[in-house]
Parts: C-alpha cells; sequence; structure tokens
C-alpha cells in the first residue's frame, strides 16, 4: 500500500526506472514505495520497457501449441493482451497504482514517441485504469526539461492516433510475422521466419550478393601526362578517360610523347560547400559504424545511456535533422556547455558570431514528433563518458558546431590541355576558408567528394595560352570493381532509402514519404534479427548472406520481400499516427493479407535444404546440430525449433593477442581449451590464465564475455562453465 492520504495524487508512469528517479527528483519525490517513489502531489512509477505483449497463439486454443500447417492462418477475432512473466512484478505494482483511490489522475511520461506510446497505454488497458490521462512529451531529459513539460502537459487524447499507429503496427507484425514463420518452418520443417521489414532488408542484402557474383572484372587502361608539379588525364571526345583495348590507349599514348601542349582553357572558380545536417538516427548510426565499426543497436544503446544516464543528448529515435524556431533560442546555451575540452575554442567562435548562424539548422516544416539530435543544455564532464560513450557524443557535438558554422569555401581550378589532336584534363582546389571542416579529419569526407589523384592535387599558378610539356606519358591499368557489399553503415543507408528498388515513379515518392523499410527506431533490431537468425553473418565490417538466408529469400512469398510493400504499410501507420487512415480498415486488410501469404506457402513446390548440418547429434532430441556462425563465433544449434539446443564451438573474446593485438578466439573442450589468433598465435586457457593473475588484469574481459554468454541463454556451454569456475577463484 502507498499509504494513507487525504490528498488526491497524480501518478506518473515512465518507462524506465533512470527516468522515473530524474523525474522524481526534479518534482521533489523522495520516498520508496512498492515499484514507486512518493512525494506529496505525485507518485513516480516506471515500466522495464514492455510490460505487457500480445498474446501468443496458444492464449487462443490449445492447438495452437503444436505447429501444424492445417491450423493456418491464425486469425483471431479480437487480439489479446498479456503480462510479460519476467518483469510480472513490477507490472503488479504499476496496476496497483493505477488502481489506487489515491491517484486521480495519470502523467504519460514513456519515451515521446510510437513505441513510447504503446507501452504506456497497453499496461493502462491491461489494468483496466480509466482516470484522466495526461501527456509528457519532452526530447531531453534535463532538469530543465522535465520542468516546463509538467508546465505545459497536453491531453492524452491527443495521442490517441499515435497508440493505434503503434497497436496496428504490433497485431500486423504479429498476423503476418507469425502466420508466415509459422507456415514456412511447417512447409519446410526448419526453423525459418518471415516479416513486413526483415525480409524486405534480408532480400536486398540477397540481392547484392547475386550481383556481386554476377559480376565479371574487365581491365582497362587509363592515360596519364605529368608535368611539371602536377599530372593530367587523357578523355575522349565522349568524356571517357577509360580503355578496354590496351591497344588503343597506347596509341594514344604514343602520340603525344615528346609532344608540346598548350594550357587552352584554365578555369578558376569560386564554390563552398554548404554544412552537412544535423544527425537523426539513422545518419548518426551510419556514420559511427563506418568511423568506429559499432552495430546499429550499439550506437542506440550508447544514444540512450547520453540522453537518460547522462542527459547530454536530446531524444535519440528521431527521423528528422532539423529544429524549431523555439529550440533555436537555447542554441547559445547549448554551446557555452559543450564548450569543453577540444570543443572550446569551435563553440566560443560560433558564440561570439552575432547572431550565430542557423539557415542550415532552423526549419520547423522539415521537423516531425522530434527534432534533430544535438546536445542538451547539461554541463558535460567528458572524464565521466566511457569510450564508446565519448566517442558517440563527439559524432554529435561536431556535427552540432559544424551545422552552425561557416560553409567550407574554396577555388576550383580547372585545366585543359591540348597536345595535338589529344585533351587532358585535371583540377585542383585552392582552399580560402575551411569553415565547418576544420572541425574534422579525413575519417568522414563526404561521399560525394572525388578523391581521385588528379582531382584531389594542389596546381601551381597556371596561365591560359601558356605552353606545356610533358614529362612523360604512361598507361595506367585498373579492373572494373563489382558493387560492394553491404556494412551496417551502408546497408542502413539503403533500408532508409531503398528507391533503387523500385522502378514505378509514384512508389519512389510513397518510399521517401514513409521513412524507407522500418523507422529509426527499428531498423537496429532488424539487423540484429538477421544475425540472431542466422541469415547473414559478418566478415570484418561486410554482410554476407548465408544460405539459410539465400533459400529463405527464394521461398518465401514473392510480394514479401518487396520494398514496395513495407513503404506502403509505414505509410498507412503514419497516415493512422496522423488521423488521415482508418485503423480498422487496415487491419482488416492485413488478416486478408496473412490469408493469402499462408495459402500461397502452402500451394508452393519450393524446396529448403539444411547444407550446413553436421553428423553431431543433439544431445536433447538426437536431430543432427547444424553449424551456424554467430555474432562472437561459430555455434552448433538444433535444427528441431521446438528444441532450442544451441552450443559454443569457437568464440571471440574481448581477450587481446598479446602480438598483433586482435581479439583472441576460443577453441576446444576441456584440458584442450585454447586462445587462437589470425596472426598465428596459440596459448592454452591455462597459460593464459597463469599470464593474466601474473599480470593482475584481464578480469573484466572474462568477466564481460560471461555477461554475454548468460544473456545467450545456451543450453550447454562448458567454456561459459570453465571461465565461471575461473573467477570465482581469482576474485
Amino acid at each position: 500500500m502507498i499509504g494513507v492520504s487525504f490528498l488526491a495524487k497524480t501518478l506518473v508512469l515512465t518507462e524506465k526506472p533512470s527516468v522515473a528517479r530524474d523525474i522524481a527528483r526534479v518534482l521533489g519525490c523522495k520516498k520508496n514505495g512498492n515499484g514507486c517513489i512518493i512525494g506529496d502531489k505525485y507518485i513516480i512509477t516506471w515500466a522495464l520497457g514492455h510490460l505487457v505483449t500480445l498474446a501468443d497463439p496458444e492464449a487462443y486454443d490449445n492447438k495452437y501449441k503444436t505447429w501444424r500447417m492445417e491450423d493456418l492462418p491464425m486469425l483471431p477475432e479480437r487480439m489479446k493482451l498479456v503480462v510479460i512473466g519476467q518483469t510480472s512484478k513490477q507490472f503488479k505494482a504499476v496496476s496497483s497504482l493505477l488502481s489506487s483511490n489515491e491517484v486521480d489522475k495519470v502523467v504519460i511520461a514513456t519515451d515521446a514517441g510510437r513505441e513510447g506510446e504503446l507501452v504506456a497505454r497497453w499496461i493502462i488497458q491491461k489494468s483496466n485504469c480509466r482516470k484522466p490521462m495526461l501527456r509528457l512529451w519532452i526530447s531531453s531529459q534535463t532538469d530543465k526539461a522535465i520542468r516546463e513539460g509538467f508546465a505545459s502537459l497536453k491531453p492524452a487524447s491527443q495521442y490517441d492516433n499515435l497508440y493505434r499507429s503503434a497497436q496496428c503496427r504490433a497485431e500486423a507484425d504479429w498476423l503476418i510475422g507469425l502466420n508466415v514463420s509459422r507456415a514456412l518452418t511447417c512447409k519446410h520443417n526448419a526453423q525459418l521466419s518471415a516479416g513486413r521489414v526483415q525480409t524486405p532488408t534480408l532480400a536486398m542484402i540477397v540481392k547484392r550478393e547475386e550481383e556481386i557474383l554476377r559480376f565479371r572484372s574487365k581491365d582497362y587502361f587509363t592515360v596519364k601526362a605529368d608535368f611539371d608539379g602536377f599530372s593530367a588525364l587523357y578523355k575522349d571526345k565522349h568524356n571517357q578517360a577509360r580503355f578496354f583495348d590496351a591497344a588503343a590507349a597506347q596509341a594514344v599514348a604514343d602520340d603525344v610523347k615528346g609532344k608540346r601542349g598548350t594550357l587552352t582553357e584554365v578555369k578558376k572558380t569560386y564554390k563552398f560547400k554548404a554544412p552537412p545536417a544535423a544527425y537523426d538516427l539513422t545518419e548518426l548510426q551510419r556514420d559511427a559504424n563506418k568511423k568506429y565499426g559499432y552495430s546499429a543497436k550499439q550506437t542506440l544503446s550508447l544514444m540512450q545511456s547520453l540522453y537518460e544516464t547522462h542527459k547530454l543528448l536530446t531524444y535519440p529515435r528521431t527521423d528528422s535533422r532539423y529544429i524549431t524556431k523555439d529550440v533555436a533560442a537555447t542554441l547559445p546555451e547549448r554551446l557555452r556547455a559543450i564548450a569543453v575540452g577540444p570543443y572550446k575554442d569551435f563553440a566560443n567562435a560560433v558564440l561570439r558570431a552575432k547572431p550565430i548562424p542557423t539557415k542550415y539548422i532552423v526549419n520547423d516544416a522539415k521537423v516531425t514528433d522530434h527534432h534533430a539530435i544535438i546536445p542538451t543544455e547539461q554541463y558535460v564532464d567528458l572524464n565521466k563518458l566511457t569510450r564508446e560513450e565519448r566517442h558517440i557524443y563527439d559524432l554529435v557535438v561536431r556535427r552540432f558546431i559544424a551545422v552552425l558554422s561557416a560553409p567550407f569555401e574554396y577555388d576550383e581550378m580547372q585545366v585543359t590541355i591540348t597536345i595535338g589532336n589529344h585533351k587532358f584534363y585535371t583540377k585542383g582546389q585552392s582552399v580560402k576558408s575551411a569553415g565547418w571542416k576544420a572541425l574534422y579529419d579525413s575519417s568522414l569526407a563526404d561521399e560525394d567528394d572525388d578523391n581521385d589523384d588528379i582531382s584531389s592535387q594542389s596546381l601551381p599558378a597556371l596561365s591560359q595560352g601558356a605552353p606545356v610539356f610533358p614529362k612523360g606519358v604512361r598507361l595506367c591499368a585498373g579492373k572494373t570493381s563489382p558493387p560492394s557489399r553491404y556494412t551496417e553503415a551502408t546497408l542502413l543507408s539503403a533500408m532508409e532509402n531503398p528507391t533503387g528498388q523500385v522502378d514505378d515513379g509514384s512508389l519512389k515518392d510513397a518510399l521517401k514519404t514513409a521513412g524507407g523499410l522500418g523507422t529509426p527506431a527499428t531498423r537496429a533490431d532488424i539487423i540484429e534479427k538477421l544475425f540472431d537468425s542466422f541469415c547473414v553473418e559478418r566478415r570484418g565490417k561486410e554482410i554476407f548472406p548465408t544460405s539459410k538466408g539465400k533459400q529463405l529469400i527464394d521461398i518465401v512469398p514473392p510480394d514479401l520481400k518487396s520494398a514496395e510493400l513495407t513503404a506502403r504499410w509505414e505509410q498507412r501507420l503514419s497516415l493512422i499516427a496522423k488521423g488521415g487512415a482508418d485503423s480498422k480498415k487496415f487491419i482488416s486488410e492485413m488478416r486478408d493479407y496473412a490469408r493469402s501469404l499462408v495459402s500461397s506457402v502452402k500451394s508452393s513446390d519450393s524446396k529448403y535444404k539444411h547444407d550446413n548440418m553436421t553428423r553431431e547429434p543433439c544431445p536433447e532430441c538426437g536431430k543432427y546440430l547444424l553449424e551456424v556462425n554467430g555474432k562472437k563465433g561459430k555455434m552448433l544449434v538444433c535444427q528441431d525449433r521446438e528444441c532450442g539446443y544451441r552450443k559454443s564451438v569457437t568464440v571471440i573474446t574481448n581477450a587481446r593477442c598479446p602480438e598483433c593485438h586482435k581479439k583472441l578466439e576460443m577453441r576446444g573442450e576441456g584440458d584442450k581449451k585454447a586462445f587462437f589468433c589470425v596472426c598465428g598465435y596459440r596459448e592454452k586457457l591455462s597459460e593464459f590464465e597463469k599470464r593474466k593473475e601474473s599480470a593482475g588484469a584481464g578480469k573484466r574481459d572474462v568477466a564481460h564475455y560471461m555477461q554475454q554468454q548468460a544473456k545467450q541463454k545456451t543450453s550447454s556451454n562448458p567454456l561459459a562453465d570453465q571461465l565461471a569456475k575461473w573467477m570465482e577463484e581469482n576474485k
């Protein structure tokens, strides 16, 4: 019980305990209760992410406990909500508070977005609470933002359409994902899954791999002339520099050797490059992967920490790269907060500019539910951030200062040299003002920059009409390159803008309006799901489809792997959120679509083959195990979905090779456990233990590995058992 009180209180429902503590502190709530913090006017409680979810199929009928094709499709008349077992204790606490006589109204303070709205509404619905509701809608967790948010609470009814959109998304995922996944699994006796976003994403990866495998490289040649201080490239009358006939290239080279040339055109043009827009989540994930190799999910997790725990950055799950005019008024305070360490001079330089240049960041029309990711007004102590948090913070702060800085200004010189009947071309830059580029090194160079040795060179003083003499003429050989495999950075970009997948102009526009495949908040989880289901695997930074992934795309219903289809769905969900579409009609269409997809799978004559099957039987059910490449190394998994047995074979640990400093791989069982490195280094586990013990280090790496293993819920992991024993002995 909360305790006796004669004053009705407001219950504030947050999404996480950390947020609850922050709000409680700002509102003066200090007394700890059962799953809550109590004050004179407010009671602050929290979810743990989702406390309530859609019921599994067996909740509707016991027959669904067994997966059978004849029981499909599963189309409940009304979707049921159930309490998640692992967090049921906190749900009971929240539900009790919602029904308490001491509470007269509720403030929804979960994350300000579609999924946050769903978290709260499902808890409230499952608790049968019908008390007046208000909504806290803030983009940062600073004390100032919280106070201002509570001073301008909105009626929760203003967000009813957002809730309907979130509910439609969840129910559509259930209807389509569970029905198709069960149909494919029953049809092919394999653990197969499909979904409205994950399948089109996998299809893009598979298609790219097919393009690479079909690609046939061709030899080509270019002709370059070297002059005093610079080089120039031959181009024909069609502006083509490549020859696919070596003899033709050699003929041009022979024809100009020893001849005088003339500077027939020397053109100097002033140019400038505007700063890049501020970060949205997808762009930040892309750059974090490009520069630091962080996965999309890892970047989102680090952003959540910087947003919730440190309160240094604004709301991460945004698809906007601009801010509104009212937020622009807070820019001086934000700049003063970040004017520390490596950012001090840059931030102060912007502050000295009167007024602060905002033309590249302020655009009310391009701000949706949340503005771009920018620093808060909270003073930063960089020493309190982890190395990884510092990396993400650095990206955001530099981009924030950059977008408020002057453009990059330079003179571009384009030169044409005529030698006989042949023309050679070169160009170069002369920087007038570094502007925003002063904030960056070359690790995040503009993707549209031309980085070949001709365009990036510095040119000497040249006068039109002057003679020049080539010091040498050479043939340069090259090979045409296949398309690049996706990395997480490029896959995120492709998911955000998959218009290259369609030819129809109206559908391209629909894809742009819908924001691509998934949302900024869901893309990281979609990519992780593809890894976890062994449909794709990492090799370095590159993403490869596995045999399972390729076969899945072959056997899945054709229109389910279409980027056009999922774009239409996201567009409809967006319209529902804005009150422009009927949620009931959408769900009705999804039910019909689920029927057609199951029918398509049933009638298909496609085949699936386990080509990664070993001869090692599963110790739980006896079926042969499959060898897969997991995120942390090789694993053996049972082919039977209902068994679920998994066993680590090799594990990429956090222990580093003493010779090349790459991460070591653990292999073997029992006394044969040993660390292996790609450089050839080997070390037995027993020797590793002695070396680390004598060095007084290494426990943290092993502890981290143990935590990761605990999350994997493996049925048998002798390696983890051995390391746990080692940790216990070395406490």
